[in-house]
């Protein structure tokens, strides 16, 4: 099952006896977590009703012991597992799982990891419960995920604004939780779109000069906004880490090497060939494949690779990242 398809359920009070939560993205984990413990007890029920155990404090005997037991003057009883990838000899679960009280809701969150999809277990909670693999969202996707999670909040947010966001925030979701939360407090009752001018000025990204603004003017060879955008990063070295715009180019010419080979070179088809929720938001690959041959644009990764390197100190002693980066700059471009 997916994120939404979980979410809907719980919202409509379909619970499940046992519920696995793993992966390496926290983010959704928590958020599952936190929606079945404040959705399936009232809050007057949670004291005798909602027990919290930590892998690394307790023992399979114990969550057992506990999940068996029943709710006081309650429909229900929550028990969960936080830490349960340090939940020694979790395997023996599988005699509970295969037989669970209905009256229990069992909640493993089994972070940074996935438990074994061969063992009975996973199987038995797979054929009872709810298993979710949490997975990171790569670099590409997070302005889409932005996109949608603003949506979600019934507000709106154009490609830009979600671009510059993602390039600002990278994939760790519950710093783009907290950002996004303080932008929707910060709008006022009647605007309801997030856009660049209220990212520039309640978190500090230039709505002009950015790592969106940036790969637009490579894509569309516009050389001089190129080099306008490098001096501003050069003169703003804190806020524009030369890492993070290396990470942008990296990921967007790696998919640009996709999309040579897609049969469908529209911007729907290569939104399907890369996974992008909006077709839109393959117009820059359209102009690239344009401006830039699949010789050029291995060059160009093999450029990023090597001045990845010298930012690293690797066969560079004394050069500056500003100084770097319009060097780099000016190869891609030429």
């Amino acid at each position: 099952m997916t994120f939404e398809q979980i979410k809907s359920e719980i919202q409509a009070r379909k619970f499940r006896p046992i519920y696995l939560f793993m992966g390496d993205e926290p983010y959704f984990i928590n958020e599952l977590t936190d929606l079945l413990s404040n959705t399936i007890l009232p809050e007057e029920e949670r004291d005798f009703n909602q027990t919290v155990l930590y892998g690394n404090e307790t023992d399979v005997p114990s969550v057992v012991a506990l999940a068996r037991s029943f709710p006081m003057m309650a429909d229900h009883q929550v028990v969960i597992v936080k830490e349960a990838q340090n939940l020694s000899k979790i395997e023996e679960l599988e005699v509970y799982a295969k037989n669970p009280l209905n009256s229990t809701i069992l909640i493993l969150n089994y972070k940074n990891n996935t438990l074994d999809k061969r063992k009975k277990l996973y199987a038995e909670i797979d054929k009872r419960g709810v298993v979710f693999e949490s997975k990171k969202i790569p670099d590409y996707k997070m302005a889409g995920f932005i996109a949608q999670y603003v949506q979600g909040k019934g507000l709106s947010i154009d490609q830009k604004s979600s671009q510059m966001l993602a390039d600002y925030l990278g994939n760790d979701l519950s710093k783009v939780s907290n950002e996004a939360s303080k932008l929707l407090i910060a709008l006022p009752p009647s605007h309801r779109q997030i856009t660049a001018e209220i990212i520039e000025e309640n978190i500090g990204i230039s709505k002009d000069f950015n790592n969106y603004e940036l790969l637009k003017a490579i894509v569309e060879k516009n050389i001089f906004k190129a080099n306008q955008i490098a001096d501003y990063f050069e003169k703003n070295p804190k806020n524009n880490p030369m890492i993070v715009t290396l990470v942008v180019l990296f990921n967007f010419f790696s998919n640009l090497m996709i999309c040579y080979w897609a049969k469908n070179k529209t911007e729907q088809g290569l939104a399907a060939e890369l996974g992008l929720r909006n077709p839109y938001m393959a117009k820059d690959y359209t102009i690239a494949i344009r401006n830039y041959n699949a010789f050029k644009c291995m060059e160009i990764i093999s450029l990023l690779r090597i001045y990845d390197a010298k930012g690293k100190g690797v066969d560079n002693a004394s050069v500056p990242d500003g100084e770097l980066l319009k060097e780099l700059i000016f190869k891609i471009m030429h």
